[in-house]
């Protein structure tokens, strides 16, 4: 088969990453190329770069989606003369390019076969991305996870043209030299805020060793860079001791191989490779439990048992009315950016459901709620052993004596995420791509509602950074 992967660009991260591993995955069988906005430096493909693809740039035009769609069908008839079987796209549905989806519409009028892989939705806390026009209709979609996949089938997409293709592992580096940091835990993130930077911290201080936090990499975007600031001035206040931008200093490999263990606080992942990786570099993974995510791993007998889904928090100990006055405010403001009035019915306030038997989970809160909470426990030995009678889990993170899991997952996460088995999944997707006819579309108020839902508004997703 001919594929032809499309993506805004070929750039170092996640989606990259990926699609690198699909081109790896699938190259001794199917003929390959990639296009993107630009030419990277190094590709395992070759590369074609076409400009109207590249992210929108402010005070640059940007080319026509007709001379787009042009450019993208010229360039794919000048490698294969009879065109290629499939166009697989990564990321459509995110506006990062206001003209991308015309441009997938008038490759399908054009005949070509579009596989549209959805790492990230829009809905999904992100209205700065939200394309105003419909998602494209008959072509196949694919993700990542379970829990997308149930959305889009619950949102009106159709089992035969919806794939769900989990992403391949490649194990840690175990080989790497000695690091210079000693006696550290590593949280090993870009630290934006959807990493929870602040429940990291706060997990610091129940170290059972005097371990130091190590986080890796700053974050790139101007709101989270305030939100990592913020942390950092707020840890030299308080005096607790924080290994900011790890990874500058020292190997990530030799960082990942000298810690004492991993952990996780992220409150939003899309696949979870953080639920996977450390595992296969004899790690033990300590920290945040989300649910939704890790059901996928735990159907294949991955143990996740010592993972914590909620921190408890007295509710007492911050300002009710002035959480509650956020909360309302940061659903209101994102339905308007969505589109919705503040009344749109069935998505009423709901902040009291979030609080049960007085407490509400940490990881809920913004970094000022979170800092409230940190600095108190800092300040009273009382209230530090009353968060541990609240959340016991608190007391073990940590703990010895729990190698056996690190060898059952290892070996689990090796039989179930490597090479061949991704190589037979995608395979197979692209052969239904190419022979199976869809007709479905997205409902997009469904989509939206599945994502922006009270019991879903964390503070540190859908609210804007405000600083401490």
């Amino acid at each position: 088969m001919k594929i032809a992967f499309i993506h805004f660009h070929l750039k170092p991260g996640g989606v990259t990453t990926v699609i690198r591993q699909q081109i790896n995955a699938i190259q001794n069988h199917c003929q390959v190329i990639a296009l993107a906005g630009e030419k990277p430096a190094e590709f395992p493909t070759e590369v074609i770069p076409i400009s109207g693809i590249a992210y929108d740039q402010k005070g640059v035009p940007s080319s026509s989606p007709e001379n787009t769609a042009s450019d993208i069908a010229k360039a794919i008839y000048n490698i294969w003369p009879d065109g290629c079987d499939v166009i697989h796209v990564h990321n459509p549905i995110l506006a990062k390019n206001q003209n991308f989806l015309k441009v997938l519409k008038i490759l399908q009028q054009k005949g070509f076969k579009l596989l549209l892989q959805i790492h990230d939705f829009a809905e999904d806390g992100r209205p700065l991305s939200y394309f105003p026009e419909p998602y494209p209709e008959n072509c196949h979609y694919c993700v990542i996870n379970k829990r997308d996949y149930d959305i889009l089938t619950t949102s009106g997409l159709t089992k035969q043209g919806l794939h769900l293709l989990s992403n391949m592992v490649n194990p840690m580096d175990t080989e790497a030299p000695e690091c210079s940091l000693e006696n550290f835990v590593l949280y090993p993130v870009r630290a934006i805020r959807r990493k929870n930077i602040g429940e990291a911290i706060l997990l610091s201080l129940f170290f059972q060793n005097g371990e130091t936090l190590a986080i890796t990499l700053p974050p790139n975007s101007p709101v989270d860079i305030q939100s990592y600031n913020g942390w950092k001035n707020f840890s030299i206040q308080h005096h607790i001791h924080i290994e900011f931008q790890a990874s500058s200093m020292h190997d990530f490999s030799s960082l990942v191989r000298a810690s004492k263990f991993i952990i996780t606080t992220s409150i939003n992942e899309g696949f979870g490779f953080l639920f996977l990786e450390p595992w296969t570099a004899n790690k033990m993974l300590w920290g945040r439990n989300i649910p939704e995510i890790c059901m996928d791993f735990q159907q294949k007998g991955i143990r996740l048992d010592n993972l914590y889904n909620q921190i408890q928090i007295p509710i007492s100990w911050i300002n009710r009315e002035m959480l509650f006055r956020k909360f309302q405010s940061t659903l209101e403001q994102n339905l308007i950016f969505f589109g919705y009035t503040r009344d749109t019915p069935n998505h009423s306030n709901g902040f009291e459901d979030l609080i049960q038997n007085g407490c509400l989970d940490f990881g809920m809160l913004n970094e000022p709620f979170q800092q409230q909470v940190i600095a108190r426990i800092l300040s009273s030995s009382k209230d530090k052993n009353h968060l541990i009678a609240i959340n016991p889990f608190l007391a073990e993170i940590g703990a010895s004596g729990q190698q056996w899991i690190v060898d059952h997952n290892k070996k689990v996460i090796l039989s179930n995420y490597n090479k061949a088995l991704y190589q037979k999944k995608l395979l197979q997707i692209y052969e239904k791509v190419k022979h199976v006819q869809i007709t479905h579309a997205i409902d997009r108020k469904k989509l939206l509602f599945h994502f922006l839902t009270p019991s879903r508004l964390n503070l540190l997703k859908w609210s804007v950074y405000e600083g401490s």
